[in-house]
């Protein structure tokens, strides 16, 4: 993994972390990014921003009401009563709507705590560390879960869930964040779900699928040219 992120960061530079981000702002943003994509999920933030100017009014909001502001990030029936859900658990269990203090806790405390909530799982959570507390862990989304089963770091029937506590293991120390967001950025731009563009990725050389991808079109070469002799 260090020659993946040491390539990654030669290729896409090497990201700037975020600074003075709240841990409750991320949390909720991170549950509205579940399933659609930046865009969609910066709007409905900012329609729900807009529509109640505290969390408090969002706590007490009808959930039809949090389902409107947030309907472009998709899903609005399933994340509104989530949101709602969290604060009220957040507000009732620490007396106000305010998480800075995870930032204190070590990361498996974080995980256990947040975990009891609905929507809220392993890959939120870590996405909360790793952004609002600036923690050394790496969470695994979509694109990273797709391109580490591709690479051969975890088999093709490792859920993404297992994916986080296997792959903190091959992460090096300190480069979570920004081998994080490479990856991001790998998997948006050229490890694509259905046509990855193999030809131009910088860690072509140490990946599995394409080693496997290069062997099979030279068998059917092969082939082909065997069948018109």
């Amino acid at each position: 993994m260090a020659v993946i992120s040491s390539r990654l960061e030669e290729y896409f530079g090497v990201p700037k972390r975020p600074e003075n981000l709240n841990p409750l702002e991320v949390l909720v943003e991170t549950i509205l990014s579940q399933n659609t994509n930046d865009q969609n999920c910066d709007i409905a933030f900012q329609r729900l921003k807009q529509a109640f100017p505290d969390w408090e009014k969002v706590e007490n909001a009808p959930v039809d009401s949090i389902e409107e502001a947030i309907r472009p990030a998709g899903l609005a029936r399933q994340k509104a009563p989530r949101i709602k859900q969290a604060l009220r658990w957040i507000h009732n269990t620490y007396g106000s709507l305010n998480l800075d203090f995870i930032c204190n806790w070590p990361p498996e405390k974080v995980l256990r705590t947040l975990s009891k909530l609905n929507g809220v799982g392993v890959k939120t959570i870590s996405v909360v560390l790793m952004l609002a507390c600036s923690k050394d862990v790496f969470p695994v989304d979509t694109h990273i879960h797709r391109i580490t089963r591709r690479v051969g770091l975890i088999s093709e029937k490792t859920s993404a869930e297992k994916a986080h506590h296997l792959l903190k293991e091959w992460i090096p120390k300190g480069k979570a964040f920004s081998l994080h967001i490479n990856m991001l950025k790998l998997g948006r731009s050229i490890c694509n779900a259905r046509r990855p563009k193999c030809e131009t990725c910088p860690i072509r050389d140490v990946c599995d699928y394409y080693e496997s991808n290069i062997n099979l079109d030279l068998e059917s070469l092969k082939k082909l040219r065997k069948n018109t002799l």
